[in-house]
């Protein structure tokens, strides 16, 4: 079978520590820290009263007030990011076969904050089931997908993949699949989360997987570093436009890269933590790899899930010298959680906008706040520490873990190679 090129054909992002792409890149770039103290509730009694929060965003200016109320703030940044793809995409709807165009998206939790609030609603109240109506639609996870699907007319497939930390880079490598089967021409994908709330921070912090520095937010994310207390959580949402090669062509499109492979494997070892020799890790970049049929020395780059937890950078740079041997010492290796912190759902989709804007622009994003070198980690590997480093990268891995031990590669690559 003849399988379809695929390629990005347009870029969205609300971040942390950007707005849109340009803000979000020329963040990375710079290694702007996105922590901050939490302004979406009061969080002084919190063992963790920071977080990575999506910033000056009023959704007004995109969204008319009436429509926003209906959805939940996952949802908002999801049609935010989006708005700004398409634009970037430039298509011509009514020359676009709408039946042959989708909408595959990512999420983890999906509307917490909605189901907090109505179920605190409740609590409070007299015991009378009085429920707002919008409150399933607001909540339910694959809403987000709805609403771009209704906004741009797209009747092609529309489904939301949840696979905890690792959903929006599932939502990739299905669009990617659907695409190259010819099953569609374009798809809408990508991921939007917004746990930033009490049942969020307080859940997170339950389990002990938060940092807790309080007394210095910008440097508690610290991937690689041997002090690292656990991830920051973040918020916001990536939106990639996934394009059929000859299509994109066809029609004009400025192309940013190809999409090359796609990677999926299970821990099958733990609720929470890694399997502690990367196992699972190992075996989604062989799988990424073997899809794109490309070589460990084919690839310069890997942003890595790289959390700043204590078990899971340990285990992610044992799969990483698992797999490419000797070159793994060439490759340059980053994690851009230390900036944005962990957007949860919307990572896979955030980090792979990172990678193709690394190959657009030949510079890799730093790893910020390391301080002090782990032995228990190689520190011989280039892991982009501090600052931004120049590089003419041609194909670079994104790699995504999710709670559950799902793991997803996705590959990119710079087109014609």
């Amino acid at each position: 079978m003849n399988l379809k090129r695929v390629v990005v054909t347009g870029l969205g992002a609300l971040t942390p520590i950007g707005n849109n792409i340009q803000e979000f890149w020329n963040g990375l770039i710079n290694g702007v820290s996105g922590a901050a103290p939490i302004t979406h509730f009061d969080a002084s009694n919190f063992k963790t009263q920071f977080a990575c929060e999506v910033k000056n965003f009023n959704v007004e200016e995109f969204i008319d007030r009436k429509e926003a109320r209906k959805m939940d703030r996952y949802a908002q940044y999801a049609l935010v990011s989006t708005m700004e793809a398409m634009a970037d995409a430039n298509f011509d709807l009514e020359k676009l076969d709408l039946d042959r165009a989708g909408v595959i998206w990512g999420s983890g939790i999906g509307g917490l904050q909605t189901f907090q609030d109505e179920v605190t609603n409740f609590n409070e109240g007299n015991g009378t089931p009085k429920f707002n109506p919008f409150f399933i639609p607001k909540m339910i996870a694959d809403i987000a997908g709805g609403h771009i699907s209704m906004k741009y007319g797209f009747r092609g497939p529309n489904f939301t993949t949840v696979s905890a930390c690792a959903s929006s880079t599932n939502a990739i490598i299905d669009a990617f699949n659907y695409i190259r089967l010819g099953q569609a021409d374009v798809i809408i994908t990508g991921g939007s989360e917004a746990a930033v709330t009490i049942a969020g921070m307080g859940g997170f912090n339950a389990m002990h997987a938060l940092s807790t520095r309080n007394d210095d937010p910008k440097t508690a994310s610290r991937p690689m570093d041997k002090d690292r207390d656990g991830f920051v959580l973040g918020e916001g949402s990536g939106t990639l436009i996934l394009e059929e090669y000859e299509h994109a062509v066809a029609r004009g499109a400025k192309i940013y890269c190809e999409i090359g492979g796609g990677g999926m494997s299970a821990d099958a070892h733990h609720i929470t933590a890694p399997h502690p020799e990367g196992l699972g890790a190992k075996n989604v970049m062989i799988n990424c790899l073997r899809d794109a049929g490309l070589q460990p020395s084919d690839v310069d780059g890997i942003n890595l899930h790289g959390t700043s937890t204590p078990l899971g950078d340990i285990a992610e740079t044992k799969a990483i010298k698992q797999v490419f041997g000797e070159h793994a010492y060439n490759l340059n290796i980053n994690s851009t959680k230390s900036m944005t912190g962990h957007l949860l759902g919307a990572t896979g989709a955030v980090e792979a906008i990172s990678c193709i804007l690394s190959i657009k622009h030949g510079i890799v994003p730093p790893t910020i706040n390391h301080f002090t070198d782990d032995e228990n980690i190689d520190n011989k590997l280039n892991l982009t520490f501090n600052v931004a480093q120049k590089r003419d990268m041609k194909v670079v891995m994104s790699n995504t873990f999710g709670f559950g031990g799902h793991n997803a590669c996705v590959l990119v690559k710079k087109l014609d190679i």
